[in-house]
Parts: structure tokens; sequence; C-alpha cells
């Protein structure tokens, strides 16, 4: 599904440069999960924001099924970021002045229909929180915030989930049910990436990368 292929990334201030990411070749399955650990600064977000289209490497290539995706015009490589990539963000990135059933709907495109308020019923049901869909986000707990971006990932006809750090403003009850809901979507056929330095996530995955100095410094696979 996803080949990385020698992708370096350099960011450049005046006449200083910083490497982010170093000779990066990455493989991923369709429906795998990775984990990705290192210390803040090692590269773990930048990678993520490359495999989402959300920044591009300096060099080096970017295969999804197949795509060369840094060869994409800038207006075809955001229509595939949006046709293919859905995001759980630490903040949860939610509308403020959209209510949670209109958030989640941002996956879906277009007007809200009877069809398409099943599908958010549905979703609200499986991750218990269908009694805030009237609500704004300000007025539900962060929990139910994470609940919402990831009923928001789960309805985006993307099959690429990626999550940055989505525990880590939460408690570790909370937390755990939220990383019970992301493991659902592996489990209905989406590939999910998670970058973390929680162990307890990191566990949950089928394989965990480490990176240090913007390198992929090695491999553990679980079970």
């Amino acid at each position: 599904m996803i080949d990385l292929i020698d992708c370096n990334k350099v960011y450049r201030h005046d006449s200083a440069e910083t490497h982010a990411l170093r000779d990066v070749s990455l493989s991923v399955s369709q429906g795998e999960f990775l984990a990705i650990m290192g210390a803040s600064g090692s590269g773990k977000s930048t990678l993520l924001h490359i495999l989402g289209c959300m920044d591009r490497p300096s060099s080096g290539r970017y295969l999804y099924d197949g795509v060369d995706v840094n060869a994409l015009s800038t207006g075809k490589w955001h229509l595939f970021r949006k046709k293919h990539i859905a995001f759980v963000f630490q903040n949860f990135a939610l509308m403020n002045h959209y209510t949670v059933e209109e958030n989640i709907a941002l996956a879906m495109n277009g007007l809200l229909n009877s069809q398409k308020k099943k599908r958010i019923r549905e979703a609200a049901e499986m991750l218990k929180i269908t009694d805030t869909l009237d609500k704004l986000p300000i007025h539900i707990s962060g929990g139910q915030q994470q609940r919402t971006a990831i009923a928001r990932a789960l309805l985006c006809e993307g099959e690429l989930v990626l999550c940055d750090e989505p525990t880590g403003a939460l408690d570790r009850k909370t937390g755990e049910e939220i990383m019970r809901a992301i493991k659902n979507l592996q489990q209905k056929g989406k590939t999910i990436i998670v970058v973390t330095h929680d162990n307890f996530v990191a566990n949950l995955a089928d394989r965990i990368l480490y990176m240090e100095d913007g390198h992929l410094r090695s491999a553990q696979p679980m079970g």
C-alpha cells in the first residue's frame, strides 16, 4: 500500500539546515496497524505529515498503491489527501462552531441527508457519543471530542488513518477507551499509523518502528 523510498526532509532557515528525516524507507501493508515511537524532535511528526500529504519530502519517493504522490500537482496532491487519508490529532482538530454531528459529517461531503444521518448515528452509537450530536465541541469532554474525531475518521472514505499522539491530552482510562476505538477502525479495514510516546498505545500495534535523529533505527514485530 505505502512505500517510502530514501526520503529526506530538510528545513532551511537563513544559512541553517535542520535534517528532520534522513534516508527513510518504509513499507506499510493494507490493513496494518503501525506505531512510530521516538524522542521529541526525532522526526516522527515530520514523517506522519509526509505520509498524510501535509508536507512533501525534500528528496525521495512516496508511492501509495503505485501512485507517485510527490509527482502530483498541488491541486491533485490536496485532492489525493482528501480522498485517501483521515487524521486523528491530539488537539482533536474539530470545528468549534459546528455541532458534533456536523463535525462528523465533514468526512462525508455535501449536505446531510437521511442516509448520512443514519451512518453518523451508527458511528456515534459505537463510540458512545449519541447524546452529544447536537452539542458544540466546547460543551463536551476531551474524551468525547476525541471520539468525535474518530467517528469522523471512521466515516471518511479514505483507507489510511493517521494519529498524532491521539491520547496525549487524555487521562489514562479515557486514553485506553480511545485506543480501543482506534483499534476497531483497523478491524473495519482501515490502515492505522500512530505516532506515540505511550507504550500502551504502541503495544496495540502489529509493528513498532523507532525513530532517532531522523532515522528509522529499528523495528520490532509484535506478537
